[in-house]
């Protein structure tokens, strides 16, 4: 019989390598902003076209390539960076498995041209699925430019799996701005579609993170700076009132290296214990640099999991190092003032204050005022004071009428105490006596015969609310217990649901249009629900760079919370971000249905109480929401027998 193993072709092995280190666009402009980085760039461009399916491309002014280092790039486990097994464990740069080009190159047509300073002309080279098309010298600036185009081309499969192009924008925004903020000192430029996304400066970590996150965060920054004999820790947390309710801008540095660790992310929660709420999230950019034999990072393809030698004194370290800077710092709100030159010039500023002119001011009546009666300390003294007598209460005495006095008013202090106590007994027992009335005769809960769900409620029934919460509603076998918010966002989400699918909700037109200004990275998701918005009420249009103008909100929306409004939205979608199993429009429902509940502590009238409870009720699932939360709970007559044994 045959021998049956063998050795996969060269062009099989490269794709299947390649589903491992690229997986999307974002991938690709990863690898090669980093291979960027360590080629000693000072200035690094990033052009994308169609959200990266089409093209991908990276300029630098590094240090270039000979003809034979271009060349031999883009073979399998090509480096420059690893000579022996020692190597191995002391990385410092960020690429160093040569698998990168090998990858990209097996997936994609790629063209590169590349020079260094000491060559009178450069390379240009072109791969089309690993193989190479054509090898020709070329005029070319210092450096290396590298285009990848058309991903997937020969691998439609794996191209059908790429999401919308602003979900996979979204994916090629956050590695930029990893890579950039890594590097504060390099220049980094986005390009998409010949607009430009972003123009960062080379400057300071803090000028970088404000660049990238937003001017907002400007006086909102607190230092970390520790530095111990085994690691150094530094960079920036947000105070506390930057929380969010997403974890959006967190990131963890080892080496420069952007690294994922709930472990270490753990450690700066716990620091922030008890001064953000429990369900919000910090903003922090943290590096931390020890020994690369502490660390090692070549546990994942993408390099983004790592482990330490030992992850406790890491852990407590980080933990350390953020109380000590909220500590450190004034973490309470502050205003700052410029100081206005022309106060310098005022006679009170310029002139002295002499003994003639304090004698003066002591005399005058607005001194007197403030400085006695005008004091909140100050309290007028007066003859009829009605506690002269006050001794009395606590000191024996023979004097009977005073005595009969307080005795008489005892008995009528508690005559009148159990009058009041009586009044609210009765009127407490007709209440619980119209409650078992309206038990007894409502027919608006009657059960159905499939789910044993209440349809409808009486126009009669009495409804109580019960800590600003929940809304007790009579049955006729019992009580329900329903929470207002839970009901209310299943009504909505089917709201919702019923508008996605063709039913649009009624945008009302606001009389002056707002203007919202974002971040790239959100700004990229808006614009990708844009569309659905649209169908949910919600008219907002591009307005430049990152901008966007909102034209109209659901009626519902009050004037002047428009802004807040899709605020709140694309926070809370992002909650969901990591939640693969929902589709965008899913998760966009959600969080608007989440988002426009009523809240907890929210009075109700007793027709408003009606309303939801009767909306509730039409829907088609009533008893949860989309989440799995039940949005009421049925007490029966029998189980509350139970309960006071009866």
């Amino acid at each position: 019989m045959a021998d049956i193993i063998q050795l996969l072709p060269d062009n099989i092995a490269n794709q299947i390598a390649a589903g491992e280190v690229i997986q999307r666009p974002a991938s690709a402009v990863k690898e090669l902003l980093e291979n960027a980085v360590d080629a000693g760039a000072t200035e690094i461009k990033l052009i994308i076209q169609d959200a990266g399916k089409s093209l991908v491309q990276v300029i630098d002014n590094g240090k270039g390539m000979s003809e034979t280092d271009a060349r031999m790039s883009f073979e399998r486990h090509a480096t420059s960076k690893i000579r022996n097994i020692d190597d191995l464990f002391h990385i410092r740069t960020m690429g160093f498995r040569g698998e990168a080009l090998a990858s990209i190159a097996a997936v994609a047509q790629v063209e590169l041209k590349t020079k260094r300073a000491e060559d009178e002309t450069g390379t240009c080279i072109e791969i089309e699925n690993s193989t190479v098309k054509k090898q020709e010298p070329v005029a070319a600036a210092n450096g290396t430019s590298i285009a990848m185009k058309n991903l997937f081309f020969n691998v439609p499969a794996r191209r059908n799996f790429l999401k919308s192009n602003a979900a996979e924008m979204r994916h090629i925004v956050d590695e930029f701005i990893r890579v950039a903020l890594s590097f504060p000192g390099i220049f980094f430029s986005l390009t998409s579609g010949g607009q430009q996304v972003f123009h960062l400066e080379k400057g300071s970590l803090k000028q970088r993170i404000v660049q990238v996150l937003g001017q907002h965060y400007n006086a909102r920054l607190v230092t970390v700076q520790e530095k111990t004999d085994y690691l150094n820790i530094y960079g920036f947390v947000g105070k506390p009132d930057t929380a969010k309710k997403t974890r959006g801008d967190q990131y963890f540095f080892v080496n420069n290296r952007f690294i994922r660790s709930a472990y270490l992310n753990h450690a700066v929660m716990s620091a922030f214990k008890e001064m953000i709420p429990a369900d919000s999230f910090p903003l922090y950019v943290l590096f931390i640099d020890l020994d690369p034999t502490q660390v090692d990072i070549n546990v994942h393809p993408t390099k983004q999991e790592i482990k330490f030698e030992d992850e406790k004194i890491v852990y407590a370290f980080v933990q350390a190092a953020v109380k000590h800077a909220l500590a450190q710092f004034s973490i309470t709100p502050t205003l700052e003032f410029d100081l206005d030159p022309d106060i310098q010039k005022l006679d009170a500023v310029n002139k002295p204050f002499t003994e003639d002119k304090q004698e003066a001011a002591r005399s005058s009546d607005l001194y007197k005022n403030f400085s006695q009666k005008g004091q909140a300390h100050f309290i007028q003294p007066t003859d009829k004071t009605e506690l002269k007598h006050w001794k009395d209460f606590f000191e024996p005495g023979n004097d009977q009428s005073a005595v009969g006095n307080r005795q008489s008013a005892m008995e009528n202090s508690s005559q009148g105490f159990a009058g009041n106590n009586g009044q609210r007994e009765e009127k407490f027992e007709s209440l619980i006596d119209q409650l078992k009335k309206k038990a007894d005769v409502s027919e608006g809960f009657s059960a159905l015969a499939t789910r044993h769900l209440p349809l409808t409620i009486d126009d009669n029934a009495l409804l109580f609310q019960l800590h600003g919460t929940w809304i007790v509603a009579p049955t006729s076998k019992g009580f329900m217990l329903i929470h207002q918010q839970l009901a209310h966002e299943r009504i909505l989400y089917e709201r919702f649901a019923a508008a996605a699918n063709g039913k649009n909700i009624a945008a009302q037109r606001s009389l002056f249009p707002v203007t919202l200004q974002l971040s790239a990275s959100d700004a990229v998701l808006l614009q990708e629900l844009t569309a659905d918005l649209n169908q949910l009420g919600y008219l907002i249009e591009p307005f430049g760079a990152n901008a966007f103008v909102i034209q109209g909100t659901p009626a519902d929306v009050s004037a002047g919370n428009e802004k807040l409004a899709i605020e709140s939205i694309l926070e809370q979608f992002k909650h969901f971000s990591s939640d693969l199993k929902f589709s965008r429009r899913e998760k966009l429902i959600r969080s608007l249905a989440w988002q426009q509940a009523i809240k907890p502590n929210t009075l109700l009238t007793l027709d408003e109480m009606r309303g939801l409870t009767t909306d509730l009720f039409k829907c088609a699932q009533p008893n949860v929401t989309a989440g799995g939360n039940p949005t009421y709970i049925e007490f029966k007559k029998d189980y509350l027998e139970q309960l006071f044994k009866r």
